[in-house]
């Protein structure tokens, strides 16, 4: 996704120039960095329709939208032109927000990978060198902690893994992950867990017998049961 932010009146202009394969071909082949230049095949870009920017930002924003072939794959160029005279503080989130929406919407599998979008930012503002960070982990108020979060993979608690003695050390969240491996594994009938669900109403003690309910309704694979389990709660 390339981003550009115009301090001069000339942003129908920069649209047009770069809805040119021709035109946006050279720029990329001079700008992108050399690693992904090098991942980038500039003879199969391709215009596409870009529906991107939301309505009631229109005033603020115009986009051009190409595809482009990386190591075979398809990946995408987004243009962004934002009308505006100063560098954005939120303008590395927004690149960020604006190539996952872009992912999401040209997911064709939901079962595929994900389609690669190649943010790049075209600044000309009055301030010289460009004076933000283009990192959006930086944006955060730990920064070193938001880089370890969102570079790793996240969290994980899988209960199907965990033995039952560990799993009754963990004070008050042992009953419901004890529930949850017990119905997942599908050893109750319908009636049974009606039964086992009735129970726990009338003998359970907590504050809030709602959230526990609708929580173990969210982690069992019975959807529609649970869910309503849940409402009635």
């Amino acid at each position: 996704m390339m981003e550009l932010i115009s301090n001069t009146p000339h942003d129908a202009f920069f649209k047009q120039f770069l809805m040119h394969p021709d035109t946006t071909r050279d720029f990329l082949d001079i700008h992108l960095p050399a690693e992904i230049r090098g991942i980038c095949d500039l003879d199969t870009l391709r215009l596409e329709s870009s529906h991107s920017v939301e309505e009631s930002l229109k005033e603020q924003y115009s986009d051009v939208l190409y595809s482009v072939k990386m190591q075979g794959t398809s990946g995408y160029i987004h243009v962004l032109i934002e009308h505006q005279s100063t560098a954005d503080k939120k303008m590395a989130f927004r690149m960020m927000r604006y190539a996952i929406a872009a992912m999401h919407r040209l997911l064709k599998d939901e079962n595929g990978p994900l389609p690669l979008v190649v943010p790049l930012l075209f600044y000309q503002g009055k301030t010289s060198p460009y004076p933000l960070s283009m990192s959006w982990l930086d944006m955060f108020a730990l920064p070193e902690l938001a880089r370890r979060i969102y570079s790793e993979p996240f969290p994980l608690v899988d209960i199907t893994v965990i033995p039952d003695d560990d799993i009754m050390q963990h004070r008050r969240i042992a009953l419901l992950e004890r529930l949850v491996t017990l119905i997942s594994a599908e050893y109750t009938t319908e009636s049974q867990l009606n039964s086992l669900l009735s129970y726990m109403v009338q003998r359970g003690h907590t504050d809030q017998p709602q959230v526990f309910y609708r929580e173990l309704a969210n982690r069992l694979p019975q959807e529609e049961s649970m869910m309503t389990l849940a409402e009635w709660f």
